[in-house]
């Protein structure tokens, strides 16, 4: 198989979708009920963000927040003034919004002490039992793909009929797939294929989730790419272009492709707090919710193949997470995810028998036939501008690999024509 051409040049699969049939949008917001937040938080929340950016107009407070102005963030900054915690300093424009507040003395003294449980100063969270639901009424559920859609998005590989005919089902199946064989033959590439096929609708998500009090920040500019109507803020408003009001402390995505290689540890799994800043972090796991997650590497880690399926064992079967806070209370989250491994070692190598049981589809990327080799060089060679003849593929098989006992893979054509370059 080759590695295909332009989809490696991103590092998400396939091109963002400019519309999509999303079955779950977060509805508007305009009271504090409705933020499911208490108004003790919201104030320290926002005496925070006055505490580390200086003085702020109300829009610009209630977008640092995630919030509307109107209705919910000026009650928040009225209440904060009445009790002496902020002053409005000025006013730069028409309304209230363009009041500029600034945080007092004794807003410092609160501020710090609001610092002392948690340094998190951005958007408001959502409540976990919201997210939750939002997941589950979002899950893409069990796919189907048609042999159709999937030769097109595999159209970029050399594949056998038989890797082919076994990637469809373990794609429809929903729930792991296992990819092994040796470096170089495209694992990485398939996986992302994968993606392409099942990642084109959006997502909404939450800048944070809110756990009794304890924040969760999920969105990661790495792992998450903004839908394009959510990449642009409206300047000075707190509210998001989004063509539709709703509740702007959440983003729409198109649905994530997470990649962990040899970083990934056991306690990269779970809640990770941090203990400076005092706020969580999700994990891979979470923030690849609705989508898919590439273990790649599988086997290098620092953790051990064998905890590692062990430590999912439940989600990969009931679809379930369980996460601790560092408090020791457990919290469960929906495990909407398709798991792809890939490694360059034999499965037998990595866990025992039983454990590869529960992994019902494993495929072998082995390596290219002669045939393969020279339709995957040919393509290769096209790509990139290069003459090619088949005297001179015959040349180099017999001088390169043949001689010197070399085995073909899939990348080789790749690395040549560009040592031609």
């Amino acid at each position: 198989m080759s590695l295909p051409r332009s989809s490696m040049r991103s590092a998400h699969p396939g091109p963002i979708p400019t519309t999509s049939s999303l079955r779950f949008i977060p509805p508007p917001i305009s009271r504090m009920e409705d933020t499911g937040l208490s108004l003790l938080w919201l104030q320290d929340l926002a005496l925070k963000i006055l505490y580390f950016r200086g003085n702020l107009t109300g829009f610009n407070v209630a977008e640092a927040m995630a919030l509307p102005f109107a209705g919910l963030v000026d009650h928040v900054l009225e209440a904060l003034k009445r009790e002496k915690f902020v002053e409005v300093k000025t006013q730069v424009g028409f309304g209230e919004g363009s009041y500029q507040y600034a945080i007092t003395g004794a807003g410092i003294a609160r501020a710090r002490e609001a610092l002392e449980r948690s340094q998190y100063a951005g958007p408001a969270p959502v409540p976990l039992s919201v997210y939750n639901d939002s997941i589950l009424r979002q899950s893409r559920g069990r796919p189907t793909v048609h042999a159709r859609s999937m030769r097109q998005a595999l159209s970029d590989l050399v594949l056998s009929e038989r890797t082919f005919n076994q990637i469809g089902p373990a794609v429809n199946s929903g729930t792991s797939i296992f990819l092994y064989g040796p470096p170089g033959n495209g694992k990485t590439s398939i996986a992302r294929a994968i993606g392409s096929i099942l990642l084109k609708e959006d997502m909404f998500i939450p800048y944070a989730i809110d756990i009794d009090g304890q924040v969760v920040k999920l969105y990661d500019s790495v792992d998450h790419v903004l839908s394009p109507e959510d990449d642009v803020t409206e300047s000075g408003t707190g509210t998001k272009k989004t063509g539709a009001r709703r509740d702007p402390r959440w983003v729409k995505i198109r649905r994530p492709f997470v990649v962990v290689g040899g970083e990934l540890t056991m306690a990269g799994l779970d809640l990770v707090f941090d203990d400076v800043n005092k706020f969580y972090e999700a994990p891979f796991q979470v923030k690849a919710n609705g989508g898919v997650l590439l273990i790649d590497d599988f086997g290098r880690q620092q953790v051990r193949p064998r905890d590692l399926l062990n430590r999912w064992i439940v989600p990969l079967e009931n679809r379930i997470d369980y996460l601790t806070l560092h408090t020791g209370r457990k919290v469960e989250l929906p495990f909407d995810v398709l798991v792809v491994f890939s490694t360059n070692l034999p499965p037998r190598d990595l866990v025992d028998e039983a454990f590869l049981r529960r992994l019902r589809h494993k495929i072998e990327i082995g390596d290219p036939s002669y045939e393969s080799y020279r339709k995957i060089f040919k393509l290769v060679a096209d790509d990139k501008g290069i003459a090619y003849s088949d005297k001179g593929l015959a040349y180099l098989l017999q001088e390169w690999y043949i001689k010197r006992n070399r085995k073909l893979r899939a990348s080789h054509p790749r690395d040549i024509c560009d040592q031609i370059l």
